[in-house]
């Protein structure tokens, strides 16, 4: 690709225009939706192996195990032979399958940056059957799947699976309550073996987001499928970093957008306005093929509706690697006080996170020029 020197002789700039997520309106068709189903690109190489527990937090050391024993528990299981007792906890797998009948899912509480999903996309990879009988995805990815397919399809298309591992697992609002209980009941029934990753305790999922008292049976019976894992430690993504990078200028940011192969370049405003016109559950099909997201004039999202459509975004982006270089406000400036107290924090936080990850991922397209 040819180029061209600004006078300043500060980089060259690519004479093809970058990309616009603004001018992307993706359709994802519902069997890609089941297809995708599967570890994203940042977590396909991982594996109980490469997880590294921190000496100072033995519950990181105990899940290793824990989940290592229960890929062993899933040898054989599956709808129609489902083996009752999937938790060896380290012991002999004869005693394993002796073990009483109990949850047939596992689920990990811990904050955000602890490595759940990497534990989790390392237990999809330890599960003896092929991809075609596991299933690997966000909360949000489930329940959109329920919207392509419909729920009996859903149910269908699922029951046949060894595993499903549900990545973010958060209730937002009383349909999801009742539409995922219901739903996560016939799977077990039907011999599905479940591993979920959240931030809440299942017995408190939904507070502060809607009259969780009102749907307790259902919220009860989620809890019920599951056995707690807790998991301590600190954020590694911050773990001996420096600070989040600084924003740096819209020259900056734009220059790196024109100079770099298959970047897109965004005003912040009009991308959080595109958003609500396309379903979150495209958002992943938004950002294929992209290799950074450049972003001028960062400023606090305005509300809550538009806040969590940015929150489904950036999961998307960490998962797969995308860097965001981006100018105006630091991205610990995104969410409002109000915000960050209220129901959908962790949420926020975990946002935060991993688009401070993606900012120091995108430092080099400025300081490599």
């Amino acid at each position: 690709m040819s180029s061209s020197t600004s006078a300043s002789g500060l980089a060259p700039i690519a004479d093809a225009a970058p990309l616009s997520l603004c001018a992307r309106e993706p359709h994802v068709p519902a069997d890609r939706l089941v297809a995708e189903m599967v570890p994203p690109p940042r977590f396909d190489s991982v594996r109980f192996s490469t997880y590294i527990p921190d000496p100072n937090q033995p519950s990181q050391t105990e899940a290793v195990q824990v989940l290592e024993s229960f890929a062993t528990g899933l040898d054989g299981a599956g709808a129609g032979g489902a083996k009752r007792g999937l938790f060896g906890f380290g012991k002999a797998r004869a005693k394993a399958a002796k073990a009483p009948a109990g949850p047939r899912g596992v689920y990990l509480d811990g904050g955000y940056g602890v490595g759940k999903t990497h534990l989790l996309a390392s237990l999809w990879h330890a599960t003896p059957a092929e991809p075609a009988k596991k299933a690997f995805g966000t909360f949000v990815e489930l329940t959109n799947l329920v919207g392509a397919l419909g729920f009996q399809q859903t149910v269908q298309t699922l029951s046949g699976h060894r595993l499903l591992c549900i990545d973010e697992f958060e209730l937002d609002d009383p349909g999801d309550t009742v539409l995922v209980s219901t739903l996560l009941g016939k799977l077990v029934d039907a011999g599905v073996a479940l591993a979920a990753t959240s931030n809440t305790l299942p017995g408190k999922l939904g507070e502060g987001r809607f009259a969780a008292a009102d749907f307790l049976r259902e919220i009860q019976g989620l809890s019920a499928h599951f056995r707690t894992l807790r998991i301590d430690g600190e954020d590694y993504r911050h773990r001996g970093l420096p600070e989040a990078p600084a924003p740096f200028t819209d020259e900056q940011v734009t220059r790196a957008a024109h100079a770099t192969e298959g970047a897109s370049l965004d005003a912040f405003p009009q991308l959080l306005e595109h958003l609500a016109k396309v379903h979150p559950s495209r958002y992943g099909a938004l950002t294929d093929g992209l290799k950074a997201v450049c972003l001028t004039d960062v400023r606090p999202v305005p509300d809550q509706s538009t806040a969590l459509r940015l929150v489904v975004l950036a999961d998307r982006l960490y998962d797969r690697e995308v860097p965001v270089l981006a100018s105006g406000l630091p991205f610990d400036r995104l969410f409002s006080e109000e915000m960050l107290n209220g129901g959908y924090r962790k949420k926020y936080f975990r946002a935060i996170s991993r688009l401070t990850a993606l900012a120091r991922d995108a430092k080099g397209l400025v300081e490599e020029r």
